[in-house]
């Protein structure tokens, strides 16, 4: 899903004289999605701090090695770990605390937009495109309103708030992928 439809041993095949090769452009996308799912739970952390809230993350074991496994067979599911809070939390201040992780995730995307428009035509433009497309998609999974996903609490809080989050990462994702110009790069 986050790099494409083969199996992660694809990108070993490295092509010398032809950009950075597969192997570089595994590593650029292991580089952002650690990265972006970083941001993304940090997003959670220092939104419940902000309310006065205990905060922390928590590594999920079996869950990094399920990220691993289901990475070589070309499907990824990523849950390595997540924000653990504490504290008197009303309606509001969860629903503030979840819309906190997919909003990074959708500045993240827009950042992306700008850099991809910005080197389109130049080898930097993959690490932009890569930004654009897995920040589109982890708002809009973390956006499903199914527990224990972040829009079961934003949608129980304020249904507008979450109309107006999911809008935003659906119209960014078709943005990417049909009215930008393609990424032009070589691999």
């Amino acid at each position: 899903m986050l790099f494409r439809n083969g199996s992660i041993f694809d990108f070993f095949e490295l092509r010398l004289g032809q950009g950075m090769g597969y192997v570089g452009l595994f590593g650029m996308c292991l580089l952002l999605v650690v990265m972006s799912f970083l941001f993304h739970e940090f997003g959670h952390k220092f939104m419940a701090q902000k309310y006065g809230l205990w905060s922390e993350f928590r590594m999920w074991p079996i869950g990094l090695v399920l990220t691993l496994v289901t990475s070589l067979i070309g499907f990824l599911f990523a849950s390595p770990g997540a924000v653990m809070i504490a504290g008197n939390m009303d309606k509001k201040m969860n629903g503030m605390v979840s819309i906190a992780g997919p909003a990074v995730n959708i500045v993240l995307c827009v950042i992306g937009i700008i850099g991809w428009l910005a080197t389109n035509g130049t080898d930097f433009v993959i690490f932009f495109y890569m930004l654009t497309s897995l920040n589109a998609w982890l708002a809009i999974f973390n956006l499903i309103p199914v527990p224990p996903l972040d829009g079961s609490k934003i949608i129980y809080w304020n249904l507008i708030v979450w109309g107006v989050a999911i809008g935003i990462a659906v119209a960014l994702f078709l943005l990417m992928r049909f009215v930008l110009p393609a990424p032009y790069y070589y691999i």
